[in-house]
């Protein structure tokens, strides 16, 4: 048993903080038997780590990020999405056909990810199936968690970019058998990139892979009009984007859709019929022109919300900052409908952790039987005077903090080291 003693602040649920001052977190095996205001008793004897005057929060889950654009953040901010995939982001792609290559940018995006704070990610990698295991295995050296998907297309991209339905398949196989075990902290998903990218004939077999080795599905739906227009065009027997999904088995409890900007009547109802998981991606949303996504509309309707960077599309790693960008969007839905609430920062907080969590397990709270994911906040640079409250310090923190205030990093219970540090 260890002791983590820290200003104790989660979301039990999505409108409320817990806060615990000065409290301590017990974490027996990876994960939290209890947290506490005063030390018990049979606990005395424990070893305890002090923090001090630190908050001590749940570690942050970015529901959507592109590994293989790394190099092109903060670039290329000048095109909507279907010129932008085609004009810059197809070519670095490319670009994973190289090991070498892969391997030098995927550990510079394992440590961006680190650094800010984000302990477990829903990745897509590229069509590149080496390439692929080497993000899976500098994920895990590092003790990290996530669930990464060797991207599946094979039309409306270069030919170097394209699969077979039966390479996808030995590719899945492969990486099952490698990675799928029930104490692997990174896992693989079934990863369609979007219905333009993938013929009806490798969306059955996604849909098919998905229930042979029970595992979940990444993708993206209702991004952008023009996308939307060319999806109804290639699937016209399909009610609308999200059903040309459903039809090929793709949508479910354990599927998460990135964006979703554009969903509404009977799509809105598809989702949450099925239990699909919206990973909101403000900053892409914003830089590729597709629309602000009606976030409140998603959790009223009890549809789970989940953050993500989308970097490349997206510029920042930060999900601090994505929990800001959130709140401002829906300030600006709220402008237009007031009997839209936007949302608090209790709620953008929650989807970040417990929320977002849920889709890794047990994971974004502090409660008990809950993996230990947690970061250390020292934001003695951000408090002025001894005034603010602990929500006041936490909420400055995510406004105007950044990576060089995080102390430290957790993952299921070990301190998580820099990933450039590891060999």
């Amino acid at each position: 048993m260890q002791i983590y003693h820290a200003n104790i602040i989660h979301t039990p649920e999505r409108q409320r903080f817990e806060v615990i001052p000065h409290g301590y977190v017990a974490v027996s095996d990876g994960r939290v038997e209890g947290v506490y205001r005063e030390l018990p008793a049979h606990l005395a004897d424990c070893p305890v780590t002090d923090w001090g005057d630190r908050l001590l929060i749940p570690a942050m889950n970015d529901m959507h990020v592109h590994a293989p654009q790394y190099r092109n953040q903060g670039i290329a901010m000048d095109e909507e999405l279907l010129p932008w995939l085609q004009n810059y982001t197809f070519p670095e792609e490319l670009k994973y056909a190289d090991t070498a290559y892969a391997a030098r940018m995927y550990r510079h995006f394992v440590h961006d990810l680190w650094r800010h704070g984000t302990m477990r990610a829903v990745a897509f990698a590229s069509v590149h199936f080496e390439s692929t295991r080497i993000l899976m295995r500098l994920l895990d050296d590092a003790g990290m968690g996530g669930r990464v998907g060797k991207v599946n297309m094979n039309r409306n991209c270069p030919e170097g970019l394209q699969e077979s339905v039966e390479e996808a398949r030995a590719a899945c196989d492969a990486l099952v058998q490698e990675f799928e075990r029930e104490d692997s902290r990174v896992r693989p998903i079934v990863t369609p990139r979007f219905i333009p990218s993938c013929t009806p004939d490798l969306l059955a077999a996604c849909g098919e892979m998905a229930r042979r080795y029970h595992l979940p599905v990444q993708s993206h739906l209702s991004e952008n009009h023009d996308e939307i227009a060319l999806v109804r065009a290639l699937e016209p027997e399909s009610r609308h984007y999200a059903d040309a999904y459903d039809r090929y088995g793709l949508l479910g409890p354990s599927t998460v859709m990135a964006h979703c900007v554009w969903t509404d009547g009977d799509e809105f109802e598809m989702l949450r019929q099925r239990g699909v998981m919206v990973a909101h991606c403000p900053t892409s949303n914003f830089n590729v022109a597709s629309g602000l996504a009606p976030v409140r509309r998603f959790l009223d309707a009890g549809i789970p919300v989940g953050l993500g960077s989308d970097v490349s599309a997206g510029h920042d790693f930060s999900i601090f900052r994505m929990m800001v960008y959130a709140i401002q969007v829906s300030k600006m839905h709220y402008e237009r409908d007031h009997s839209c609430a936007f949302l608090t920062l209790s709620e953008a907080f929650w989807m970040a952790t417990k929320c977002a969590g849920a889709f890794f397990g047990r994971v974004g709270s502090f409660e008990p039987g809950y993996d230990f994911d947690a970061l250390v906040i020292d934001d003695s640079p951000l408090v002025i005077d001894d005034s603010y409250t602990l929500l006041q310090r936490l909420e400055r923190f995510v406004y105007i903090g950044d990576d060089r205030h995080i102390a430290a990093r957790y993952c299921q219970g070990r301190l998580i080291p820099d990933p450039l540090s590891i060999p």
